[in-house]
């Protein structure tokens, strides 16, 4: 090549070192590259074989997608990842007593709405800088099918944890992912180096089973792989129906997702606050009383939570936790409020979880009358448990028969 044509390679490089300046400016924390072709993704297809995916069943309808970006975007030759970092020391701080617990992300207006307005603006500025059209790429943030933690774990934003969350040595558990599948060949970064086979599970995570031990519904059936079914985030969130009885006393205060795994990793004391140009937040909502929760109308509940992750949940699903939250805390000033809840809420799925609140709080028995009155198959179920651990007590037997200490 001549002095005025630096050639195919130093063109792609000067392009990307412009890519990257750019996009870090839009308010990316990070920006890495991926090129697009074989090698070692998520074991998707095994963990879908297991159901360890729930009933989340657009990971199946996607699977073949999700293994080859070239089937979401013909010709794609490179992944752009971006990171966001949505860590704050502000959120750090203990709640108050018997104040649920909501994961962190959720306290912000909903990143898929607030990140995209920069990935629009990253897409004009592949147009620039890569003589692009609009339809060569596509950009998710977290919503399209795309692995982004794998993808981000091959362009170097990190590793994948035994938590099987992607952990990055500069931001820990913390950030937002989103990907631009684009036919501008970039050249490729180099994954995190490690004694370990690049791209292995825990690859720097040593010993170390923090995240694992700590899971208060034993969720993680080996390192890396989460069952779902058993996930406080899949279902306090994800699962639209009735959370299984075993589990919920493992949520313990958790009203919204759950950070446990993510908290407790080392990595995070590497964590430092973002420049949060591309988030919006939302941090007063986790002061919010539970007795408020338990209380929302659904005017109320639109007007609190407009533009947040958590509208997803709608009114049902919240007040759904909230009354397995406040089983767990077992304070008796909001027996008042689920036993409303539990005779006369209009959803059955409200009315079944607040039934198991009131008998945790030992109260059952002001539920006589809305028992007898009850018609719906999955609010009878919740009556006939108690009965059963009630008649299992009696007679000195735990619920499967065995016999209780004295």
């Amino acid at each position: 090549p001549s002095a005025d044509d630096p050639g195919p390679e130093r063109a792609g490089t000067a392009v990307a070192d412009a890519l990257r300046t750019r996009l870090l400016a839009l308010g990316f924390d990070e920006v890495r590259f991926a090129a697009v072709g074989p090698g070692p993704l998520a074991p998707l297809r095994a963990w879908l074989a297991a159901g360890q995916h729930a009933d989340m069943h657009w990971m199946e309808r996607s699977a073949d997608r999700r293994l080859d970006p070239s089937l979401v975007l013909p010709g794609a030759r490179s992944i752009i990842m971006l990171g966001v970092n949505y860590w704050s020391a502000a959120l750090g701080a203990p709640a108050p007593a018997g104040t649920p617990h909501w994961a962190r992300y959720a306290l912000h207006e909903d990143y898929h709405d607030t990140v995209r307005p920069g990935l629009v603006a990253a897409g004009r500025v592949l147009e620039e800088l890569g003589g692009l059209q609009a339809h060569d790429y596509r950009f998710y943030v977290d919503t399209g099918p795309v692995l982004e933690r794998s993808w981000a774990v091959r362009a170097g934003l990190g590793f994948t944890g035994k938590n099987a969350m992607l952990i990055s040595q500069r931001h820990g558990n913390w950030l937002f992912l989103a990907a631009i599948l684009t036919r501008l060949s970039l050249p490729p970064d180099a994954p995190v180096p490690a004694p370990a086979r690049a791209g292995q599970v825990g690859q720097l995570c040593g010993r170390c089973t923090r995240c694992l031990d700590a899971c208060p519904t034993d969720a993680f059936p080996a390192p890396g792989v989460v069952d779902a079914r058993r996930c406080v985030s899949y279902q306090t969130i994800e699962n639209k129906g009735v959370i299984p009885r075993a589990l919920r006393p493992g949520i313990g205060l958790r009203i919204y997702g759950c950070d446990v795994c993510l908290e407790v990793c080392p990595w995070n004391r590497f964590a430092r606050e973002g420049r949060r140009l591309l988030l919006a937040s939302r941090h007063e909502l986790a002061a919010m009383p539970l007795a408020e929760i338990l209380a929302l109308t659904p005017e109320r509940f639109a007007a609190v939570f407009r533009r947040t992750p958590i509208k997803r949940l709608k009114l049902g699903g919240l007040l759904r936790n909230a009354c397995i939250v406040a089983g767990n805390l077992g304070d008796t000033r909001h027996l008042p409020a689920l036993v409303a809840l539990a005779a006369g809420h209009a959803l059955p799925l409200v009315r079944a979880h607040a039934v198991w609140a009131v008998f945790r709080l030992g109260a059952g028995a002001l539920l006589a009358e809305a028992a007898r009155r009850e018609t719906d198959p999955a609010v009878q179920v919740e009556y006939a448990a108690e009965a059963a651990t009630e008649r299992a007590a009696g007679d000195g037997r735990a619920p499967g028969g065995a016999t209780l200490p004295p």
